[in-house]
């Protein structure tokens, strides 16, 4: 889906690492000499450039163009071992404990290994390798002994739990007191009040799920890199032009010039199922794609999902939870699964009633051209975009003939420039290291003041070792801590590189995702905060901001000026933007259903006892269980879902992209109904200042309230995507009288207890 990416980031007192949909960090082998290196923390560039202090300009950047895959281990151990002496001082300073000794001092600590980190990341998400992934397996364990120590530090723990108990009798300036808040909460999540024989065994479970957690992911991979169908040139009936030409490319790249590459990657593959006359090819491409991580080979995930699944629930046992839903969602806006499945279940059936409706629109199309069949996940794509033609009179292949990609590039500066004052001004080429000649980078500034604020990479396309998805990460974060700080941000998509000479098409939806993921990125470029725990987030509110930023391509300014032909030039006919509009929420059965049965699969295997389980029988029964429609496939299966099983990010997190669209429609619907729509400078500003710049400086759910006036409502939601909205809901709906579901779910939980 949108929204994969790997976020490194300092958080809550200790280096912690929310991998999305790709492997965690790993650690490294120990050199013999490397103790005698630590005397001093900067590292000089000829002992490892990994661990150095960035030079050049804009406030130094990462010199990608110089790093070495040789010398990462000795980098990630270097810069452990340093961080761990630091975290040990703190703890073994004989003052009292204050927020500057301790809390301040843990902040400061562990920037040789934020470098450090930041290679790493590229090489697990952007160029990854062979040689790499033999780093990672041997990496993964120490990574989480390393943390271990950290979090299981009893005289640190001590030492914050007295300065978190001395802020709630003498309170801190605001900002202050929310790190304070959420660096103790972390820790006691992470197991700190556990006695010595558990937090061994907590640390020892740890290290199993790194190296599981690897293997997963790596797993996918192999399956996306291994698995490529070929095609002669008599099976491209259907196909678009613009895919045509990708696919030889993609073919020529692989050593088989003259066929066609149709590569095992949600980018190759949806458009394939969408435009493809070749039913039985359609067939073969959907079970390739939907099979990954489930071939009953070496690189099968089904008995290390169980293994996952099993080592997670001993471990939230250990401190008194009753399954890892339970301690997961503590700290999130839904606070608990009861409430988070409250949300799915309120939608789902208007899902599934949708879906009925489409797949007879589909057969009914099918009939009529005497195929004699019935619809097949391998068909919904297909026959879906006939619908849509039939229906609306609007032809995918035609929209994307106005969505190149160098004009939607600007489409996104256009309305960062509205809504957040920024300019984008490519830098000269060479001036900053990249680590692909496919990435670009832009120079981002106050429009008004010309002050700098960061740059912006962008790396498109898609190839071998590159993970698959759209995602977006920061290389450094926006800090007022020991100084201005200024931001690195980075977008990365996987979209089919075109042949030389061609124009980058893509998708609707694909632009979609490429405004959302930008929308990552302006969270991050417009952050305000002081202290580097504060630019984390909360899992289900961290989508909000990006999905609502979805909507400005579909806005008036920027279909006029950016969706232009691209042989032409000319803008996309009113005409076929009316049609566009009218078909806003068509599919949106095949879309929410196959999401939340992710969504919905991702909570019951964390609410369950998993002892016995078989993720391949669980996955079936579950699904049956919940009536889903033979037409349709989770978007992603358990041997794939990268989300929930490669890392922990998204682990019972998935429904926060519900969650937050939740605040979307609502937010949007406030756009709407301002003077200025989508551009209004009023909303515009209080966008910035409480949904974008606080980071998680303040509660997600105050700093809503101080945007709209109000809680949500789920009432938004339902228009939004064509549902009809509950009677109860349409009975209270003034805002006076409104008791929307969110306030709903905050008060259940008081019920439940």
């Amino acid at each position: 889906m949108k929204k994969n990416f790997l976020n490194y980031h300092k958080s809550l007192g200790y280096i912690a690492i929310a991998v999305i949909g790709i492997s965690p960090m790993m650690q490294v082998k120990a050199q013999e000499n490397s103790k005698n290196k630590m005397e001093t923390k900067e590292i000089k560039n000829s002992e490892n450039i990994l661990l150095s202090k960035w030079t050049g300009p804009y406030d130094g950047v990462p010199a990608f163009d110089k790093m070495e895959l040789s010398q990462l281990q000795p980098a990630i151990e270097m810069g452990m071992e340093m961080h761990l002496k630091e975290i040990q001082k703190i703890a073994n300073n004989t003052a009292p404990a204050t927020f500057e000794n301790t809390i301040v001092a843990m902040e400061r600590a562990g920037k040789e290994l934020d470098r450090a980190f930041t290679y790493y990341g590229i090489w697990s998400s952007n160029v990854s390798s062979p040689e790499f992934r033999e780093i990672q397996k041997e990496l993964s364990p120490k990574i989480s002994d390393y943390s271990s120590k950290i979090s299981q530090n009893k005289k640190l723990f001590e030492r914050i739990k007295t300065v978190y108990d001395n802020s709630l009798k003498t309170t801190l300036d605001e900002d202050q007191q929310r790190v304070v808040q959420l660096i103790y909460e972390n820790f006691a999540m992470e197991g700190a009040n556990l006695d010595k024989n558990a937090k061994e065994r907590y640390a020892a479970i740890n290290k199993d799920l790194s190296k599981l957690y690897t293997s997963f992911s790596n797993n996918v991979l192999h399956d996306e890199e291994s698995y490529v169908t070929y095609l002669e040139k008599d099976q491209l009936d259907g196909l678009p032009d613009s895919f045509v030409k990708a696919a030889a490319k993609a073919a020529k790249d692989r050593g088989e010039e003259g066929k066609y590459a149709i590569t095992n990657t949600r980018s190759s593959m949806d458009p394939f199922l969408t435009y493809s006359d070749e039913r039985e090819l359609r067939g073969k491409v959907w079970e390739t794609y939907y099979s990954r991580g489930d071939n009953n080979d070496e690189y099968d995930n089904n008995e290390l999902i169980s293994q996952i699944l099993k080592l997670r629930n001993e471990r939230v046992k250990l401190m008194g939870y009753e399954n890892f839903a339970e301690w997961r969602l503590q700290n999130r806006m839904a606070k608990n699964p009861e409430n988070a499945m409250k949300l799915m279940n309120a939608v789902w059936p208007a899902a599934l009633a949708r879906v009925e409706q489409e797949v007879e629109d589909m057969q009914t199309i099918a009939d009529m051209e005497d195929r004699n069949i019935t619809i097949k996940p391998w068909d919904y794509r297909y026959y879906a975009e006939k619908v849509r033609k039939d229906k609306y009179d609007l032809d995918s292949d035609e929209v994307k003939q106005y969505l190149q990609l160098d004009n939607l590039t600007q489409a996104l500066f256009f309305t960062a420039g509205e809504l957040f004052n920024f300019n984008f001004s490519p830098v000269a080429k060479g001036s900053v290291p990249v680590f692909h000649e496919d990435v670009k980078v832009w120079e981002v500034t106050d429009k008004t003041s010309g002050d700098h604020i960061g740059l912006w990479y962008l790396d498109p396309y898609a190839r071998p070792g590159k993970r698959s998805g759209a995602w977006a990460t920061t290389y450094r974060s926006y800090t007022t801590f020991d100084g201005k700080e200024t931001v690195l941000a980075s977008n990365n998509s996987n979209f089919v590189k075109p042949a030389p000479g061609e124009p980058a098409l893509i998708s609707w939806d694909d632009a979609t995702t490429f405004f959302h993921e930008f929308g990552h990125a302006l969270h991050f470029l417009s952050a305000n905060v002081k202290y580097p725990t504060l630019n984390g987030g909360v899992r289900d509110y961290t989508e909000f901001q990006s999905q609502l930023l979805e909507r400005w391509l579909s806005t008036d300014k920027v279909i006029n000026q950016f969706l232009l032909h691209h042989e032409t030039g000319e803008p996309i006919p009113a005409a076929l933007v009316q049609k566009i509009k009218n078909a806003s929420t068509f599919n949106q059965g095949f879309e929410t259903t196959e999401f939340l049965a992710s969504a919905l699969m991702d909570m019951k295997y964390h609410t369950i006892d998993p002892e016995n389980i078989n993720p391949k029988n669980f996955e079936k029964k579950a699904l049956k269980e919940l009536n889903m429609p033979e037409e349709i496939v989770m978007r992603h299966r358990s041997p794939q879902f990268g989300h929930v099983f490669s890392g922990e990010g998204y682990a019972t997190g998935y429904y926060g992209y519900l969650w937050a669209d939740v605040l979307t429609a609502d937010a949007a619907e406030a756009f709407a109904e301002s003077p200025g729509g989508f551009y209004d400078k009023d909303m515009a500003a209080k966008l910035v200042k409480y949904l974008f710049a606080p980071r998680n400086s303040m509660d997600p759910a105050e700093a809503y309230r101080l945007f709209r006036g109000r809680d949500a409502s789920i009432d938004a939601l339902m228009r939004d995507r064509g549902f009809p909205v509950p009677e109860e809901n349409m009975e209270n709906n003034s805002q006076d009288k409104n008791e929307d579901l969110l306030e709903e779910m905050k008060e259940e939980k008081k019920d439940n207890n």
